[in-house]
């Protein structure tokens, strides 16, 4: 059985989530930048960011599920992808990408002490 509150049984949800979190404001301030500085549709930027922003904030709640974790890494790939529409955003996607891993990491690393 997990523990309470956790994905299961990861003790860093908590920044994994966090992360996301962080991720959907990033996400959300490059609507503009598209529009204004790249000239992208505004209708896409928005459909496209904000979508995403939207996702992740979801993602963030549903980290509980033993599932979350997973979709949350195919989250990290679509946030690398809209480098393609704003060419910063492959670095702030790999970025996040790598704070996800690294939060990824450390729950299974705590998770071992824990068992110990």
């Amino acid at each position: 059985m997990t523990a309470r509150g956790t994905a299961t049984g990861n003790p860093a949800r908590r920044l994994l989530a966090t992360v996301l979190g962080c991720e959907a404001i990033v996400i959300a301030l490059a609507i503009p930048v598209a529009v204004a500085v790249l000239d992208v549709d505004g209708a896409t930027a928005g459909l496209v960011c904000g979508g995403l922003a939207v996702v992740c904030l979801l993602m963030a709640g549903l980290l509980r599920f033993p599932w979350g974790i997973a979709a949350g890494t195919v989250l990290q790939v679509l946030v690398i992808a809209t480098g393609f529409m704003v060419p910063t955003m492959f670095f702030l996607g790999a970025l996040f990408g790598a704070l996800w891993g690294t939060g990824i990491w450390m729950g299974r690393k705590a998770r071992e002490a824990g068992a110990r």
